[in-house]
Parts: structure tokens; C-alpha cells; sequence
């Protein structure tokens, strides 16, 4: 399969752009905005329309576009900020699954730096994409080191989130573990939001070695890691992570 030219494929995004505008319901939008504090730009498009359209080009474009073609055109049209065009970007992508690269993981990666804007979408392309990419052993966890120390929050947030699915089915989470640690003082509250959910799940594979890493850190690390990793347990045992109270320093003697 050929390259589409830069003019085909920014003639696909225009067209995109036309549909969602002749499709576009404000008020359908602002209803969703109070899940998204980071802000939320979308068309409203009705969701039997959205659904009817995504399937009708998917199939279109799978048939027409090389998988470079694709992360390109998610380039473009993510520079908009509108939801659905972000959406529908993850969407064609997961589509090119069984014909991912190590290549088009890291460019995948890259939307979340510039293209990107909330944690809807990062979880999106975390279990549709990129885990896939992990458990067909295209990449490794290891790929995703890098993201750990992203400038973006998202691309941090990426890194627990798209372990969320693969420790479901892992023999072992302590190398999923180990490769969380690094990320445990980290100070944005999406990302550690992330970080709790995939502790949570580990847990319930394998209780024993997540409860030491979340006593190791139980004085330190962020709450919200907390509140979200010990969701499942009883009162009682999440009590043990607790921080430890400081005792008020003592009176000087007259």
C-alpha cells in the first residue's frame, strides 16, 4: 500500500472537520463537560450519527491508508482540540493493530504530547492500542521508560493506565510493580490517579507484593494514589496506609 500524499490526507481531514460541523449540537456538548476539569472542546455530534459516520470511514480509510498514513492524519486533526476528532484518530489506529510497529507505538505516543488533551483519550489509546501492541509482543513495557519523565502528564499517565490491561493477565505483577516505583512521588493528580487504578487491579491479582510497595511509600507518596489503589479493600486494611501522624514537637523547659 502507497502513501496518500499530505494533500489527500489533508483533504480527509477537512472533510472530517465538515461533517462534524454539519453534525455539531452545543448544548449535546456541554453536558459532558463536567466530567473533564482540564476543559472540554467538542462538537456534540448526536451519538447515532457519531457511531453510523466512525464505522462508515474506518472501514473506508483501513482499505485506503497506510498505517503512516494514519498516525499523520491523527497529527492533524488533533490540532484542532476537538474531542471527537481525537476520538476518531484513536479509533482508525486501532483499527491497524495487527500491523503495528515499534515505530508507530512511539509515533502513537506522541499525540499524547501534542495532539492529546484528557485522560478520556489517553485511557482510550492505552486500551485499545497500546497494550494491544504490548501483548502482541511488538513492544516492551521497557519502550515506555522514557514516558515515565515526560513533560506530559498525559504520556506519564499513559505508562500505569495501559498496565491496567496487561496485568489482568500477567503471571507475575512484580516487574509491573518495578516499573511504577520510579513514578510513585509523582505530583499530578491524573497521573496518579492512574498509578491507583493500576495498583488496584494488581492487587487483585496478587495482593501480597502491591501492599508492600504501598507501605513503603505510605508517608509519602500522594494520597490520591492512595484513595484510588485501596478502593476495593476493607475499612480495616486500608487503614494500614494510613500516614503516620507527627507527634508536635516538644515544649522547651523554662
Amino acid at each position: 500500500m502507497t502513501m496518500a500524499s499530505k494533500k489527500k490526507l489533508r483533504s480527509i481531514a477537512s472533510e472530517f472537520r465538515a461533517f462534524c460541523k454539519a453534525n455539531a449540537d452545543e448544548q449535546r456538548a456541554q453536558r459532558y463537560d463536567r466530567y473533564f476539569t482540564e476543559g472540554y472542546d467538542a462538537w456534540g455530534i448526536p451519538k447515532e450519527i457519531w457511531e453510523q459516520k466512525k464505522a462508515e470511514l474506518i472501514e473506508l480509510y483501513s482499505e485506503e491508508l497506510s498505517l503512516d498514513d494514519v498516525l499523520e492524519l491523527g497529527d492533524l486533526l488533533m490540532r484542532s482540540g476537538k474531542y471527537e476528532e481525537a476520538s476518531f484518530s484513536i479509533l482508525l489506529a486501532q483499527a491497524y493493530n495487527d500491523v503495528f510497529t515499534p515505530e508507530a507505538f512511539q509515533g502513537a505516543g506522541e499525540w499524547l504530547e501534542t495532539g492529546i488533551r484528557n485522560w478520556a483519550h489517553t485511557d482510550i489509546l492505552c486500551g485499545y492500542v497500546l497494550s494491544d501492541a504490548i501483548e502482541r509482543k511488538i513492544v516492551k513495557l521497557e519502550d515506555m521508560a522514557a514516558w515515565r519523565e515526560s513533560g506530559s502528564k498525559w504520556k506519564r499517565r499513559a505508562v500505569p493506565v495501559t498496565m491496567v490491561d496487561l496485568v489482568k493477565k500477567a503471571r507475575s505483577v512484580r516487574p509491573m510493580l518495578r516499573f511504577v516505583n520510579p513514578m510513585m512521588m509523582d505530583d499530578d493528580r491524573f497521573v496518579q490517579q492512574g498509578i491507583g487504578w493500576f495498583l488496584r487491579e494488581a492487587w487483585k491479582r496478587q495482593p501480597e507484593p502491591v501492599e508492600s510497595l504501598l507501605l513503603k511509600y505510605k508517608d509519602t507518596a500522594p494520597r490520591k494514589i492512595y484513595q484510588y489503589a485501596t478502593e476495593k479493600m476493607a475499612k480495616e486494611e486500608r487503614a494500614k496506609y494510613r500516614r503516620a501522624r507527627k507527634s508536635a514537637p516538644k515544649k522547651a523547659r523554662s
